[in-house]
């Protein structure tokens, strides 16, 4: 595997390569961004490449440095991540012991520490020194979501990567090249921000039951009254769907954006392709101002979800909404 197998992320792949061939490697990275961009999977191709025995600007794959991080036993490639919810200081004291004894090669040692907003104040203060006075020659891989979140001194000695959310038409071409079904995996890149978290979703039985659901209650709600679904919807309470009330509000505010892209003309910006029929017949029954006020009332169901209020509640709420907002 190479730089060229890792999904977009153009800019910090041509970052780092340049500073491969310049030999210019900065002492610590900061690889910033949503969670599932490949960062990490970015992170460990770096190390590989700047083991790698062929010394250009990418791994080879085949040499035994390449070998050993492919098999996760290089003695050089440590992996941080927190320890409960948080990394600790005792983590960061164990790191500096490891790289107190020399590489056996003639190459920096690496570190790549997952979560780094998830240190400790005395965990990111100890790196701090680390950072400042390493005692060998060492490379620092920081994976954050919010690398704003890291000490602001921390975020002076780092050089900055950005990476984006993926292209979800890209995840989608690799996801039903995986044999996933297409219907689902449309649903799937508009909920996760990289591949993993799209496997995660796909590869989990309920998220079909529970896109099934809410096409049920979707449906229903275009003839229906509030009442009558509330009743319709007591399913997902008697099947255990209900951990995952946070899904199904999500699945409607595409169902609604859905109705929108179709007053619109954007078909082709369906999330629900399987439902495009049904779609275009009744995306007429509401306005689009009323479209947007249940796109809102979602979100406002999810927010309350998320602060604890109950379950049973907050759907009820949705569905009361939907069935009786003017047609």
């Amino acid at each position: 595997m190479s730089f060229n197998d890792i999904l977009g992320q153009e800019a910090a792949k041509q970052l780092l390569q340049n500073a491969m061939r310049r030999k210019a490697i900065s002492h610590a990275y900061l690889f910033s961004g949503p969670t599932g961009a490949g960062q990490l999977e970015m992170a460990v191709m770096f190390a590989k490449a700047l083991f790698c025995t062929e010394e250009s600007d990418d791994a080879c794959g085949k040499c035994l440095e390449c070998r050993k991080v492919d098999h996760g036993n290089h003695p050089d490639l440590t992996m941080i991540s927190p320890d409960g919810a948080s990394i600790k200081i005792d983590q960061i004291r164990e790191l500096q012991r490891i790289f107190s004894y020399r590489s056996q090669q003639n190459h920096p040692k690496v570190y790549i520490i997952e979560h780094a907003d998830k240190m400790t104040v005395q965990a990111a203060n100890s790196l701090l020194k680390f950072l400042e006075e390493p005692q060998l020659p060492a490379v620092a891989i920081l994976i954050a979501e919010n690398g704003q979140a890291l000490l602001p001194t921390i975020q002076s000695r780092v050089q900055k990567v950005p990476f984006r959310a993926l292209d979800s038409a890209m995840m989608e071409q690799v996801l039903i090249a995986e044999e996933y079904p297409a219907a689902l995996v449309r649903c799937a890149v508009h909920l996760a921000s990289g591949l993993e978290g799209c496997r995660a979703i796909l590869n989990e039985n309920w998220f079909a039951e529970i896109r099934n659901v809410m096409l049920q209650l979707g449906k229903e709600s275009v003839n229906r009254s509030g009442m009558a679904m509330i009743t319709a919807s007591q399913k997902v309470f008697r099947t255990g769907l209900s951990e995952h009330l946070d899904m199904l509000f999500s699945l409607f505010h595409l169902w609604f954006k859905d109705m929108i892209n179709v007053q619109y003309g954007r078909q082709d910006c369906l999330v629900f392709i399987d439902q495009a029929e049904f779609i275009t017949g009744h995306a007429s029954a509401r306005s689009t101002s009323q479209w947007v006020s249940c796109m809102d009332l979602a979100a406002e169901c999810q927010k309350k979800l998320r602060y604890n209020v109950n379950g049973q509640l907050c759907l009820e709420q949705l569905l009361l909404g939907m069935g009786e907002a003017p047609a």
